[in-house]
């Protein structure tokens, strides 16, 4: 890729005066396109990149005022320059061009010097002006992705490999006519295995594609512009100094004209042939970007390993609870899960499923206050004995708590035993006045403890326990369980059958 010849269209009905400016401009290295009308360059402008026109004033089909307006009202188009060649030299025309957003005039005939200098100077002038809209969006683009990140970031799912596809969609050239933008970009990054593995991103007929690939001699740049955040121009990765890392990717069938990287050991971003020069602006969006990303790992990091953290405290508060129980803690793993796929059925938020499947471990951890010879009492409670062991729902409540991060391990504690038809304790509350997270865990504790072995009785097969619960046994009834609740239980039946089988030792 070299750089990119500007582009000017002339456009004039006469064809000598058209000759003339083709043999004046392309000796220079401009690229000329000519059009004997107005609607004719109009045409031309919509389907190829055009750096400047020169405009006749006089011509058929429609005026060089008219098409000049017409660029000029065109969003995409009204940066192009354009100048207006004209042998009316009244101050009114003037005037009437200047209107219609002409840049400049030339006189007919017009004078070789002057044409190349007004040339020159409003083609200096589009470049500056393409790098402001360039960075204007790139602004406008690094501000969009951090509304993104602050509206859709969650730390618990955060995904590098998804969040580097999302970082170089942003920057990769999408189409041809995208000059500001890398044709390529190369992706490096260290895996959990401490080993690196490269990635190789494009458009591809408007898709982006990522294609893996290994390079077997680390890929290093010269150790005389080592640092971390670098840009390379053409002339110099046409030097001798870049040869050998030229060549190495070119084994690899990967061509480099110039270069704007970010290198560091866990993640390094090589964004490749820009169709214009590069400069320490590339560098500042792209390290911006790539810092970001770098952030969220690290937070993502910390957040999930305070979440493991705060995971391993409840288990630890519900394995305490069942000190003098019979169960071997299991029952409590058990249950969460249980839990987690009835709430999922039932359509709730992530972040409820979630949470519903850690706390629910909490649901017994008011037994801490029951006497041990109630809850190893091999016959019958009697009438105090049961009210005593009531109590560990409101026991449970008090010791969670009423901290926001833990207000549904808080519920669930105090109403796992109501029931749908009021019979449930400790309040008798009926129907939707149970808490969703109380009617789950109903129904999960109940499936547990009908197959458990107890002191009292035996445990039950799957098929047993799923016939007492959705038919009754007089003890254990349907109208206990929230209907929408029992009905996820019964379509998610041999879930419970595989969680229990898998965890039961």
């Amino acid at each position: 890729m070299t750089a990119r010849k500007p582009i000017i269209l002339c456009v004039d009905d006469e064809q000598p005066n058209l000759k003339l400016l083709e043999n004046i401009l392309v000796p220079r290295g401009f690229e000329v396109v000519t059009a004997a009308n107005g609607q004719e360059a109009l045409e031309k402008i919509k389907t190829q990149t055009v750096d400047l026109v020169l405009l006749d004033v006089m011509m058929p089909v429609m005026g060089g005022f008219e098409v000049c307006k017409k660029i000029k009202d065109d969003q995409k188009n009204r940066n192009i320059p354009v100048i207006m060649i004209t042998a009316l030299t009244t101050k009114k025309n003037r005037i009437k061009g200047i209107e219609a957003g002409a840049e400049e005039f030339l006189s007919k005939p017009f004078d070789q010097a002057e044409v190349l200098a007004r040339i020159t100077m409003l083609l200096k002038v589009k470049e500056l002006n393409d790098k402001l809209i360039c960075a204007y969006d790139n602004i406008t683009s690094l501000t969009n992705f951090g509304e993104d990140i602050i509206n859709n970031f969650n730390p618990l799912e955060f995904d590098l490999m998804s969040q580097v596809d999302s970082i170089v969609g942003r920057i990769l050239r999408q189409k041809s006519d995208l000059f500001e933008k890398p044709e390529t970009v190369l992706v490096r990054i260290l895996n959990n295995r401490n080993n690196y593995e490269w990635f190789r991103y494009e458009f591809v007929f408007d898709k982006l594609e990522r294609t893996p690939f290994q390079i077997v001699q680390e890929l290093k740049l010269p150790e005389a512009v080592d640092s971390r955040l670098r840009f390379y121009t053409e002339a110099m990765m046409d030097g001798p100094l870049f040869q050998p890392f030229v060549e190495k990717l070119r084994a690899y069938l990967i061509s480099v004209k110039n270069m704007v990287c970010y290198m560091s050991n866990n993640l390094s971003v090589f964004a490749l042939n820009y169709g214009r020069e590069v400069s320490a602006y590339d560098c500042a969006v792209l390290n911006s970007i790539v810092i970001q990303t770098l952030f969220l790992r690290s937070l993502s990091s910390q957040v999930k390993e305070t979440e493991e953290a705060f995971e391993y405290t409840v288990q630890a508060l519900a394995r305490a609870s069942e000190l003098n129980d019979e169960d071997t803690g299991k029952h409590i793993v058990r249950v969460g899960f249980y839990c987690a796929l009835l709430a999922k059925k039932l359509n709730m938020p992530d972040s409820f499923v979630n949470a519903v499947r850690v706390q629910a471990l909490l649901h017994d951890v008011g037994k801490i206050h029951t006497p041990a010879e109630i809850l190893r009492k091999p016959g019958a409670l009697t009438p105090q004995e049961w009210k005593v062991m009531q109590q560990h729902t409101i026991h449970g409540a008090r010791i969670i708590g009423d901290h926001a991060r833990m207000k549904i391990g808080s519920s669930i504690a105090i109403s796992h035993h109501e029931r749908w038809d009021g019979s449930g304790y400790p309040d008798s509350l009926k129907g939707e006045q149970i808490p969703v997270e109380g009617r789950i865990m109903n129904i999960a504790d109940q499936y547990d403890a009908l197959r458990n072995v107890r002191a009292y009785k035996l445990g039950f097969d799957h098929k047993t326990t799923f016939q007492t619960i959705t038919e009754g046994d007089g003890r254990t009834m349907p109208q206990h369980f929230d209907p929408q609740v029992l009905n996820a239980f019964k379509k998610l039946a041999s879930n419970f059958e595989e969680v229990y089988e898998r965890l039961k030792v």
